[in-house]
């Protein structure tokens, strides 16, 4: 089995085991007797070859691979043979089929082109009709013979356009005219490894991607050497500011960069010379100590020129939002220039408000000799009188309520107080009995005896009580 057959079973649901004796069959006849059939072996044929060729599986010729422009040859038959069903039967007719459908596009014709890819023409036209067309015509029957694979590269769209819509994700919140311009190595330096997750351009990738935007697209101008990504608004090729910008941009880049290698070479010495006065090493020190003045001083000069750049840069930005800004308020002015003249001015508004007000008092003069007209007049006295009635009625509703209310907790209370007499008279009861005799020195008529404790007790639960009802009574 080759590379590509194992990666398909293993990434490809189209390619589980029990759809490989259909999709590496000659299922050509199946056009006919089972269109269905035939459309989706020809579409888990497309599938997958834009899929292999999008992760960088296809090499021409030992070159880097391509991730829009798929090579097909020997090799990718070979890569694709399975070990049981052996090489794809029909795999040329499905490579014919996807270049009637314009979704493969021989390398060539894509470059050459000046037309449009999505402009409909007879080579747009579904195999199936222009098959049909051939075999009346007696020149091919695309179902009997073998199926001859084409030679070649093609591009593949599906793949363009899925880094088409990468780039304009990326690109969504850039509103500045200065950060949509590049120059074409800083454009292929920004988006060469970001289109395509896990995977890097090529140059023919980035020549391929580069037309599609720009001719089919209509995403970007190109004219060679600059890209400008187009925004709401922009209109026309790269002009003269265009290149400036882009210019302006790649100089700064460069810098920088030149910067960072002087800060690295700058480390360098420096560790370079303590390194030799460490080894007593005076001639060495001197020359890394001279080496990093030199680049000190070359460091300075370049982080100055970068300077100006960068103020340029702010300003050239500055500029163009003020353009923009101008534009927005001349285009704010028509408009409101537009709506002040149906609108008519200011005597036309006073005009309408006067007719209102006039339609107005006329309503109200209407509406006033209709409530004549009826006879029923509302005296004010009557309702104001009527309302205190119901007032009071409410007031004597609620007053009622309130004594139902406290006649109920005095009822409670008293059964309360009655339940506590009963509770301490019991318990009074309970208490055992005292001798007869008096103790020597008593007076007559001394509380010692049983009588006089429980007269005593039950004195002291009437004083307890009563205090519990003196609180119980309101504060006057």
């Amino acid at each position: 089995m080759g590379e590509l057959a194992d990666y398909l079973v293993n990434n490809d649901p189209s390619f589980r085991k029990s759809r490989l004796p259909a999709l590496y069959s000659d299922f050509r006849p199946q056009r006919t007797l089972n269109p269905d059939g035939y459309a989706a072996n020809v579409s888990a044929w497309r599938q997958a070859l834009s899929h292999i060729a999008a992760r960088g599986l296809v090499s021409h010729r030992g070159s880097s691979p391509n991730l829009f422009a798929l090579s097909i040859d020997d090799s990718l038959l070979r890569s694709l043979g399975n070990k049981e069903f052996g090489q794809p039967l029909a795999l040329g007719t499905v490579v014919r089929e996807a270049a009637a459908e314009r979704e493969f596009i021989p390398l060539q014709d894509f470059n050459k082109s000046q037309q449009n890819i999505y402009t409909r023409t007879w080579a747009g036209v579904p195999w199936a009709v222009m098959g049909w067309t051939l075999r009346q015509l007696g020149v091919l029957d695309p179902s009997r013979g073998d199926d001859k694979v084409p030679v070649g590269q093609f591009v593949v769209i599906k793949n363009l356009e899925a880094a088409a819509k990468e780039l304009g994700d990326l690109m969504a919140d850039k509103s500045s005219r200065f950060d949509r311009i590049f120059t074409k190595a800083q454009f292929q330096k920004a988006f060469t490894s970001t289109l395509v997750k896990g995977q890097r351009l090529s140059e023919t990738d980035l020549e391929v991607l580069l037309k599609f935007l720009s001719r089919d697209k209509g995403a970007i101008e190109y004219d060679g050497q600059t890209i400008r990504i187009k925004g709401s608004g922009d209109q026309g090729g790269i002009t003269e500011e265009d290149s400036a910008i882009a210019s302006l941009k790649e100089l700064t880049e460069s810098l920088k960069h030149q910067t960072d290698l002087l800060n690295k070479r700058i480390d360098e010495l420096a560790q370079a010379a303590k390194d030799a006065v460490t080894r007593k090493n005076r001639v060495a020190a001197l020359a890394a100590l001279k080496s990093k003045k030199t680049a000190e001083a070359s460091l300075a000069t370049r982080y100055a020129t970068l300077n100006q750049l960068e103020e340029v840069a702010a300003k050239i930005e500055q500029a163009a939002d003020n353009i923009q800004l101008v534009k927005v308020m001349e285009a704010s002015g028509g408009v409101l220039k537009s709506l002040n003249t149906q609108i008519g001015g200011a005597d036309r508004v006073d005009a309408v408000m006067d007719r209102v007000r006039e339609q107005m008092t006329a309503a109200d003069e209407v509406g006033a000799i209709l409530a004549e007209s009826t006879g029923a007049v509302v005296d004010e006295g009557e309702i104001d009188d009527e309302l205190e009635a119901m007032m009071a009625q409410e007031h004597e509703k609620e007053a009622e309520v309130l004594r139902q209310k406290q006649a109920v907790e005095e009822k409670a209370r008293k059964e309360q107080e009655t339940k506590e007499v009963i509770e301490l008279q019991k318990r009074l009861d309970e208490l055992p009995e005292v001798p007869g005799e008096l103790p020597v020195g008593e007076k007559e008529g001394t509380p010692t005896s049983q009588t006089g404790i429980a007269n005593l007790s039950i004195k002291k639960g009437e004083d307890t009580q009563a205090e519990k009802e003196a609180q119980l009574l309101p504060a006057v």
